[in-house]
């Protein structure tokens, strides 16, 4: 008889491909979760794993053999004060992915603030297309691949979240990865819900830093907050990526939008890539790809032309639609400095068609206030700008656009909706930015759009 294992916050992206991957290891799976929505209920569905909504006592009746937490919930809630007073083992989604699906594998991990998902996306696509049957576990779906994660046979793939690991584990994520290939692609102060600092989040990559072997090898591109992390001791061989040294891993734009661009590795190999994928961040990942592959044996040119055939991924300015010649991209942005690289991107593309974009302010850090002052100039490269703000909100967009022309502030995601209707018109490139649902707002535009 299998053992059992249940997932609390199952609907996490994490935590959703945790659940996975313990179904293909042959784990009876269950789970429960306060969000219970497509797509991630949808994609457990059809892996035949059942979802309980809330977190009630009772989905732990009778107790699993094991029960998986997710960083989400915490001391006080139902479910883990239950599996506390009944002794019921438990550990958190990092751990149990370290302990039983990564040793013994070349694991690569791809860190940074920005960018994540997508060069973990583009390192899989280049290692599935190259035969080596990867294994993933990714913050997105990637298309071409059927959901998060996937067991594999090959290297494994991982998303390396520096996000903490638990309510009993204060640790980043990353550090239960050991990696033998580490990505650092970047690094600035965020997630101001469990950091003080960037000091603080410097410590955690130092950590993870201490965990790659000598015989491993880092990938890391440029910035002086990274600089500071391996001046505190690293052990292991590194290469850069555009610090402008020669012997740096480099790209060069053939157009405005790098939908074409050649990528150089240090030992002089070169090749280009063509693609339908648009913006400098995306080539930047794209090179941070290219550069992880290659330490894992594949060309500069096999890589490239891996990546000439990549086609994104999900909410990561993904077309939706183009109702009535209005093209409609959803994309996760919630950081400033994502927000400004999407846009500049999309102003590369959209050359000078009217670029509009839907921002709500969700993640921990926006709502804070902690990069509010850097919020505008972010949007420079957009013509219009609809802000969303949750319900109780301890500061206000209009405090930074009561004057400014072209900005837009709502509370109702029906009064934004309908006030964005208005404004749109054909040859419109409109970007809606959020690492939540916004309320439906993209399917609904969507609709109103078309009619």
């Amino acid at each position: 008889m299998s053992k059992r294992v249940h997932i609390l916050g199952i609907c996490g992206t994490f935590m959703g491909g945790v659940a996975l991957l313990a179904r293909e290891l042959g784990y009876e799976v269950t789970g429960s979760d306060a969000n219970v929505y497509p797509p991630m209920s949808t994609m457990l569905e059809t892996a035949g794993i059942a979802v309980e909504e809330g977190y009630s006592s009772e989905h732990l009746k009778p107790a699993p053999d094991l029960v998986v937490i997710g960083n989400a919930l915490s001391r006080g809630n139902e479910a883990v004060e239950y599996v506390l007073d009944h002794q019921i083992p438990y550990v958190s989604g990092p751990q149990w992915l370290g302990e039983n699906l990564l040793q013994g594998r070349h694991v690569a991990a791809i860190s940074g603030t920005h960018g994540k998902t997508t060069t973990s996306s583009m390192l899989t696509w280049i290692l599935e297309c190259e035969g080596l049957n990867p294994g993933f576990l990714i913050g997105g779906v990637p298309f071409g691949f059927e959901g998060s994660a996937r067991l594999g046979q090959g290297p494994f793939v991982v998303e390396a979240d520096e996000y903490d690991s638990a309510f009993f584990d204060k640790r980043s994520k990353f550090v239960h990865y050991k990696p033998q290939t580490l990505v650092m692609n970047n690094l600035e102060f965020d997630h101001a819900d469990i950091f003080a600092d960037l000091n603080a989040i410097q410590t955690q990559f130092h950590h993870l830093v201490r965990c790659v072997p000598s015989s491993g090898h880092i990938i890391a591109s440029k910035g002086e907050a990274i600089d500071e992390v391996l001046g505190r001791g690293c052990w292991t061989p590194i290469s850069r990526i555009d610090t402008g040294s020669p012997d740096d891993w480099s790209l060069q734009a053939r157009d405005t939008h790098f939908g074409e661009f050649q990528i150089s590795s240090p030992h002089g190999d070169c090749a280009l890539i063509t693609w339908g994928i648009i913006g400098r961040h995306n080539a930047e990942n794209a090179l941070a790809a290219v550069a992880a592959a290659h330490d894992i044996g594949i060309s500069v040119e096999e890589a490239c032309q891996a990546l000439c055939r990549f086609e994104g991924v999900k909410r990561r300015l993904e077309l939706l639609g183009t109702p009535n010649n209005i093209a409609v991209y959803d994309d996760f942005a919630h950081h400033p400095t994502a927000i400004k690289t999407t846009l500049e991107g999309l102003r590369g593309a959209a050359d000078k068609q009217r670029v509009i974009a839907v921002i709500e302010i969700r993640s921990n850090t926006m709502k804070r206030g902690t990069h509010k002052q850097e919020l505008i100039p972010a949007t420079q490269c957009a013509d219009l700008v609809f802000w969303h703000e949750p319900e109780g909100l301890e500061w206000t967009m209009t405090e930074t656009t009561s004057e400014l022309d072209g900005h837009f502030v709502f509370r109702d995601t029906n009064h934004l909706h309908d006030t964005l209707v208005q404004q749109l018109h054909s040859g419109d490139h409109v970007v809606i930015m959020s690492n939540g649902s916004f309320s439906g707002l993209h399917r609904q535009l969507l609709q109103s759009l078309s009619s």
